[in-house]
């Protein structure tokens, strides 16, 4: 179905199986959402799989529309390259990424305005908040229709749909 577990296909795993396509990899922060999921490398690399629909992935539009936004394997977020990125965030259907300068970046469904950046634009790749530049934030969290940000100063920022 989606390939949310990383291992290239759809079955269930009853027990744990390592993921053989980051197993050359040293992760550091993993986060899963919906459908899709996030992993963080000791160098700052931003791993992604599973659906992305909305955007949720990171790699922009696909090419090839005969499985439409599926990552079944551990795919890199190239347009995260230039960043060494230090935590993520797995909402229903957006991520979210903390770089090691304290900026948040975030992409995939922004409805509600859960991604922080004013609109309710999909964003197919990351793209910074603006709003938090400046705040040294050191974790983030992300849920079906809402997202936190916490600032090294112990300041909680969050956004999004407020009620329901």
């Amino acid at each position: 179905y989606s390939g949310r577990l990383g291992h290239g296909g759809g079955e269930d795993q009853l027990r744990p199986k390592r993921i053989e396509a980051l197993a050359a990899q040293r992760i550091i922060a993993v986060a899963a959402g919906g459908d899709h999921c996030l992993a963080v490398t000791a160098d700052g690399k931003v791993y992604s799989w599973g659906r992305g629909e909305c955007g949720q992935l990171g790699h922009g539009k696909r090419l090839s529309e005969r499985i439409p936004d599926t990552e079944p394997l551990p795919r890199r977020i190239m347009s995260l390259r230039k960043q060494r990125v230090i935590a993520v965030a797995a909402g229903g259907l957006h991520s979210l990424a903390v770089t090691a300068d304290g900026l948040v970046w975030s992409w995939g469904a922004a409805g509600e305005g859960k991604l922080g950046h004013g609109t309710e634009d999909n964003q197919m790749r990351p793209k910074k908040i603006k709003e938090l530049t400046g705040q040294r934030i050191v974790a983030v969290a992300a849920g079906h229709y809402h997202s936190f940000a916490l600032s090294a100063d112990g300041i909680l920022w969050g956004w999004g749909r407020g009620y329901g």
